[in-house]
């Protein structure tokens, strides 16, 4: 499942590590909640992302009802592609856990 959007990169404030997300849109968030799989920690859905030439593997998170999955943006990615908190990115991704 390829999906391409766009994001505003923003602090999680829950912490005082700099943890930076980006909410999946809420239409695309349902479509994956109701994909079956098998259960991960904390809800995560394995996905591949591509942010400009950088490509990577992680998790999204679901979060609150309704469900919106964040994505978690490593700073190595944001530092390689300019990624800065606020300002809206192009964002490919790959769900793998079909």
């Amino acid at each position: 499942m390829f999906v391409e959007f766009t994001g505003v990169p923003y602090r999680w404030e829950a912490r005082t590590e700099e943890w930076v997300f980006v909410d999946l849109p809420e239409p695309l968030s349902a479509d994956i909640a109701e994909i079956p799989r098998p259960r991960r920690g904390f809800g995560g859905v394995r996905v591949e992302v591509r942010i400009g030439a950088t490509v990577w593997r992680t998790s999204i998170f679901p979060q609150s009802d309704p469900v919106v999955y964040v994505l978690p943006l490593k700073r190595s990615v944001r530092e390689a592609e300019g990624v800065e908190l606020g300002r809206e990115v192009a964002i490919l991704l790959d769900v793998l856990d079909l």
